[in-house]
Parts: C-alpha cells; sequence; structure tokens
C-alpha cells in the first residue's frame, strides 16, 4: 500500500492522480498514522509555506512519529514532493527560522533574485543528476518555487541564475523540488520508478 499523506497540503489529489497515472492500484489518501506504519511506499506531498506545511503535519497527532518509524527505521521508500522535499531539511527560513524533519542536514533559503531571474522560479526546466540515482534521469520537469534546499545529499540541479537543488535524498529517501504531476511523461516515469524503487 502506498500511504499519501493528507495533512492539507494542496497538492494532494493531483498527485494522487499522477500517481494513479503511474500504475499505482494500491493507493490510500490518508492523515491515519497507523495507516503509515503499514505502508509499503509513503509520499508527501506539498505546496505553500515551509511552517504552515510543516504545522499541518505536526498538528496530526503520532504522524511524523509514524513517518519516522517506517521510512528511517523501516526502510521504505519515501518520496517527497515540493514541499514535501523541504520539509526533509532541518530548517527552513521562510518567514522566519523553522524546524522540518532533520532527516537530510540543510536549510531551506529563498532564492536570490538577479536581473533578468525571477522569483518564484516557474515553469520548465533542465533537471541534471548530480550523480547516479536509480530514479533520476536527465530530462525537463515542471517548477514552481520560491525557496531552494541548501545542504548534503544533492541528487541533482537546475539552473536559474546559478545551480539549485531540484532532488535531494540518501539510502530510501528521495525528494523532489520540481512537481512530477505537472511535468508530464517525464514526471509520470518518474513516478513509475518510485513505484518500481527497491532501495
Amino acid at each position: 500500500m502506498i500511504a499519501l499523506i493528507d495533512y492539507g497540503a494542496g497538492n494532494l489529489h493531483s498527485v494522487a492522480n499522477a500517481l494513479q497515472a503511474a500504475g499505482a492500484s494500491d493507493l490510500a489518501i490518508t492523515a491515519d498514522p497507523d495507516a503509515v506504519r503499514r505502508a509499503d511506499r509513503i509520499v508527501l506531498p506539498g505546496v505553500g509555506a515551509f511552517a504552515a506545511c510543516m504545522n499541518g503535519l505536526t498538528a496530526i497527532p503520532g504522524m511524523v512519529e509514524a513517518m519516522r518509524e517506517r521510512a528511517l527505521d523501516g526502510g521504505v521508500p519515501f518520496l517527497g514532493v515540493c514541499v514535501g522535499m523541504q520539509l526533509l531539511a532541518t530548517t527552513g527560513e521562510e518567514f522566519g527560522t523553522h524546524a522540518g524533519l532533520g532527516w537530510i542536514a540543510g536549510s531551506v533559503r529563498r532564492l536570490p533574485a538577479s536581473p533578468g531571474i525571477t522569483v518564484p522560479h516557474m515553469g520548465w526546466n533542465d533537471v541534471v543528476p548530480a550523480r547516479a540515482h536509480p530514479l533520476l534521469v536527465p530530462g525537463e520537469a515542471y517548477f514552481l518555487h520560491s525557496y531552494a534546499f541548501d545542504g548534503d545529499h544533492v541528487l541533482a540541479t537546475t539552473d536559474h541564475g546559478g545551480a539549485v537543488t531540484a532532488a535531494i535524498g540518501r539510502d530510501n529517501l528521495l525528494g523532489v523540488q520540481f512537481h512530477p504531476e505537472k511535468s508530464q511523461r517525464y514526471g509520470i516515469a518518474l513516478l513509475e520508478r518510485f513505484l518500481e524503487w527497491r532501495p
């Protein structure tokens, strides 16, 4: 069973539709920590402000603990999407400094604006793997974000006035800054690989 965590994130149903298009047949949209503890895979979506998303997640009693037990201790494949990826970081610096899950060391910081470079970073852009990873291939994906991860375990970058983190991960954890659900064939193919992943 794939647990798609429902904590009030705005892209929940579009991510669910994309997972089903990729072949997910046993998908549970859930806010139940016990369901997460039974999951074979976990997907954490997210759009909006870092602190609001983190607060929504921690407001569900036992959810963070269940995610930790199943993903960090149990080793099941975990995918964070957009702010769901950013929440893996130690801290986020949107509207003050806020604690994240702390699963991958780093901080989420505002993208710098410069002449000809707009913030938010919005639209199609290249995904350039920084090293080999079974889920990530070169291609184009759809981005929409004003903050980006700065830290360890960067798996791919994109260019927006300089290198910007496009994906992070270690062991059984993967986070992508882009939106697979908006990235057409590239995004569906990534989700297909995630559904088959045996880290």
